[in-house]
């Protein structure tokens, strides 16, 4: 109840403009019980953003069509869930979810990177998360024009076989 409060309220306000206060209304609880759970509003913090990139299984799909599905994955995945733009925001100027970004593609990408390809996983992987996160950021946060426009199709296919070299490339 404290955590769907929380990411409501930092979806909604930020993370920076949301306050406890605020998420305590919501949870229908007073604010020293969010405080006596979680500590502090970053740790709240990293608790609401505790989350599931939910890859999916890649074994199914032809190793040439790779690229364009993890493009379409996280498209999919950042339109889905707010919580995932908020922690974007919040990464740029907040030390915590930073380290929790970093965290989660390091946790969840890096190991789906590996078994496709295991040379230089961590590399492929960092390159990978500057096309999701950086369609992400023009996409859905400082809202570019011709990519919050663009069909889900076409970004797919413009950004699909950059992450596809990414996935293939020697070096």
């Amino acid at each position: 109840m404290i955590l769907a409060a929380a990411r409501e309220q930092f979806a909604k306000a930020g993370f920076e403009r949301a306050t406890i206060r605020a998420i305590a209304g919501d949870a229908n609880i007073d604010p020293s019980m969010v405080m006596r759970y979680f500590g502090s509003k970053d740790q709240l913090f990293a608790a609401a953003a505790d989350f599931d990139l939910e890859l999916p299984d890649l074994s199914d799909i032809a190793r040439d069509r790779l690229g364009a599905a993890l493009v379409d994955h996280f498209m999919k995945r950042w339109e889905r869930d707010e919580v995932l733009i908020v922690l974007l925001r919040a990464s740029a100027t907040n030390a915590e979810a930073a380290q929790r970004m970093r965290a989660m593609f390091a946790s969840q990408l890096l190991p789906v990177i590996a078994k496709i390809n295991p040379a230089e996983p961590e590399r492929r992987a960092a390159l990978i998360a500057t096309q999701t996160l950086g369609l992400a950021l023009c996409r859905y946060v400082l809202q570019l024009p011709p990519i919050v426009t663009m069909p889900h199709d076409e970004a797919v296919a413009w950004l699909g076989p950059t992450v596809q070299r990414y996935l293939d490339a020697p070096r």
